[in-house]
């Protein structure tokens, strides 16, 4: 029982189900009853909490404190939007959403509902991306035919040159080729933002996806960094195209591992997990989609500079001297096409790329596997 005060058993239930964090304050400022939810938003068990006051866990001066007093004052509920959590104590990105008002029958107690708006925020970038995405489609075609012809024009000019010229000169006209080739081979890339055909899916295991990925990395580009998993075996199927699972995968860990660079204790980490509770509206109909599956790619590189991460998935942007900004684009519009999430967070030694997808369709959208555990990197 996670109250001081013992409570109906049944009120406790209810509160235990609520997907938001739900905490009630005594008149002196005490937590004297905390949800599950609240027990993982602040970090601590329901009777640990009961022995603070909430002061101790937000930030000093938050706008938090200044609304229950108002609520107290006023007897009447408050909304607060936007407000920022963020601390040492409860991490980074803590925006959320508040709900404070009175107990009915306890004068000076009060009860905050805070709904994190870490969810809302991601859906609204992820919209931008698709935005962006369909931005480059648009520019792709164009630049298919409007560049590619004049080039092959130029390298075929380049390349008589080459033949009556002296070694010196000889120089450019590799030059030429070789630049002409480098466009051609990034207009290449750009068409397939273009291809808008569909795509078939089945039924997948995400590890065994992850799996094969993991071994090219190791033959490969990653074969100097330990790459480590943490599989929920209980995992649904998820239901996607293979071939472009595999794609997203390879660019989300060939990123990491450029991050991790030449770090000899450089580590890359594979996760998987299953989240309920997550469903978006989809735009002209009453259906709602469930992303419960998260994958994650976590590695221990240095970390996306703060003003380039909201920009992470548009076209063109990029923290690589020679990169062309289009890999995690397309890493976006493939999952995006999936109906799913791609998200990154970044902070200094940690680095997570986070995708959240639905499950097979053979799956009901109520059924939810066994409890598991997950690890932390």
């Amino acid at each position: 029982m996670n109250a001081n005060n013992g409570g109906n058993g049944l009120a406790m239930a209810v509160l235990n189900s609520v997907q938001n964090p739900v905490v009630m304050v005594d008149t002196n400022g005490h937590i004297a009853f905390a949800n599950w939810e609240a027990e993982a938003f602040f970090g601590a068990s329901a009777a640990h909490l009961s022995r603070y006051k909430l002061s101790t866990f937000i930030p000093f001066g938050s706008p938090l404190l200044s609304l229950i007093d108002q609520v107290r004052e006023r007897r009447a509920p408050v909304n607060e939007y936007r407000v920022d959590l963020s601390s040492p104590r409860l991490g980074q990105d803590k925006l959320v959403d508040l709900y404070v008002a009175p107990v009915v029958n306890q004068p000076g107690d009060v009860v905050i509902v805070f709904q994190e708006r870490s969810m809302a925020d991601k859906i609204d970038r992820q919209l931008t991306h698709r935005a962006a995405a369909r931005s480059v489609t648009g520019l792709a075609s164009m630049l298919a035919h409007e560049i590619k012809n004049p080039l092959s024009g130029i390298r075929g000019a380049a390349q008589l040159l080459e033949t009556s010229v002296t070694d010196e000169d000889r120089a450019l006209t590799r030059l030429i080729c070789d630049e002409t080739d480098r466009i051609v081979s990034l207009v290449d890339r750009m068409e397939v933002f273009s291809d808008e055909r569909p795509v078939d899916r089945i039924s997948l295991n995400i590890h065994s996806v992850l799996d094969h990925v993991k071994a090219i990395a190791k033959a490969g580009f990653a074969r100097n960094i330990r790459i480590t998993e943490n599989y929920d075996p209980s995992l649904p199927p998820v239901y996607a195209n293979r071939d472009q699972l595999v794609q997203v995968f390879l660019n989300l860990i060939k990123n990491a591992a450029e991050a991790i660079g030449d770090r000899p204790d450089g580590e890359i980490q594979l996760t998987t997990a299953y989240r309920p509770g997550i469903r978006l509206s989809v735009a002209g109909s009453r259906e709602k989609i469930s992303l419960p599956l998260e994958f994650c790619v976590h590695d221990n590189g240095p970390g996306v500079p703060a003003d380039l991460l909201p920009h992470l998935f548009d076209p063109f942007i990029t923290t690589k001297t020679n990169g062309s900004g289009l890999g995690l684009a397309l890493v976006a519009k493939i999952i995006g096409g999936h109906g799913g999430i791609v998200e990154c967070d970044s902070q200094a030694n940690r680095t997570t790329f986070r995708v959240l997808m639905p499950v097979s369709k053979d799956i009901p959208l109520d059924e939810e596997p066994p409890a598991k555990s997950t690890g932390s990197f």
